[in-house]
């Protein structure tokens, strides 16, 4: 619930809406070896009978540089 009273401060929710958070940190750390996420890496959200959302990761210095010059970062 708090979440969701959170996000419709700054956008209208629809019935129906997802909302996608990721992990809590420290999870790759628990990992054998430690994982993280790298630029270059792709997280997948696949919901069956909705559809599947990519999102690329990219490097920190990349994203700002593109917001500075205006360019979209996604």
């Amino acid at each position: 619930p708090q979440l969701v009273a959170y996000v419709s401060h700054f956008m209208m929710l629809e019935p129906g809406d997802v909302i996608t958070t990721g992990t809590p940190p420290g999870v790759g750390l628990g990992m054998k070896p430690p994982r993280y996420l790298k630029a270059g890496d792709e997280m997948i959200v696949r919901i069956e009978g909705l559809g599947e959302q990519r999102q690329p990761v990219i490097a920190f210095d990349d994203w700002t540089a593109k917001v500075s010059a205006g360019e979209p970062t996604n």
